[in-house]
């Protein structure tokens, strides 16, 4: 990560106490200066629903960061999810991973998929999606930028021994309501998929009587009614 060095200040005559040099101006901690690296660099997407466009068309690569400061400094100049129009969607997944089925990191996975109704948009929408891309980040960077540990899923790497099973999320705003999705690699590597699961839902904040499901990707492509069936349920 790039870091920045302060400016080295003009000698004084006048040593203080320590030993040090009089700089005439408060020192700043080298902290200050340097950005605190994500294990792994992001994408964020955008797709805005043209029925002139091609699906493919349709979808544009907004930036990409490796910092968490980067992150936050993306989050906060872009369009809250509830503010988007319907048919739009923030995809958010690993550097070198299009948020596709067909692609080579995400044919073989799936999905777990929290489906919210028309009054969630405004009430748990926008906080949601913020956890859920926060969900997978060294936790002693948080710890040094006072960001919550509940707070961190997708970026902060927060799925342990299988943070690397994790490709990305995605979010679809719709009429019909909203969904938000967090895409594994393998549907096959079950404890992977349940263990990923069992924490998303815990950050959610989801009560334990309610049920997420995990779909494969190959089943919702193929699918024949208006619903999935689900591998998994936590």
């Amino acid at each position: 990560m790039a870091t920045a060095e302060p400016e080295s200040s003009p000698s004084s005559s006048h040593p203080v106490e320590d030993g040090s040099e009089e700089v005439g101006q408060e020192l700043v901690s080298p902290e200050a200066y340097i950005k605190h690296p994500l294990q792994n660099r992001w994408s964020l997407w955008f797709f805005k629903n043209d029925k002139s466009k091609t699906w493919q068309a349709n979808l544009r690569l907004i930036s990409k960061f490796d910092t968490v400061e980067d992150f936050w400094a993306l989050y906060n100049h872009i369009q809250l999810s509830s503010n988007l129009m319907s048919g739009c969607d923030y995809s958010l997944f690993k550097d070198g991973i299009e948020p596709m089925w067909e692609d080579e990191r995400n044919k073989r996975g799936g999905r777990w998929l929290v489906t919210l109704n028309k009054q969630q948009r405004r009430l748990d929408l926008d906080r949601f999606w913020l956890e859920t891309t926060k969900l997978n980040h060294i936790m002693t960077a948080l710890l040094l930028l006072s960001i919550p540990p509940q707070l961190l899923c997708l970026v902060g790497e927060a799925f342990d021994d299988y943070s690397d099973d994790v490709c990305g999320a995605v979010v679809n705003v719709r009429n019909k309501g909203d969904k938000i999705a967090v895409w594994t690699a393998n549907y096959e590597n079950r404890e992977a998929v349940t263990h990923i699961g069992r924490v998303y839902k815990e950050r959610l904040g989801l009560p334990s009587k309610m049920t997420i499901g995990y779909q494969s990707h190959a089943d919702t492509a193929t699918k024949s009614g208006s619903t999935t069936k689900n591998k998994f349920v936590v």
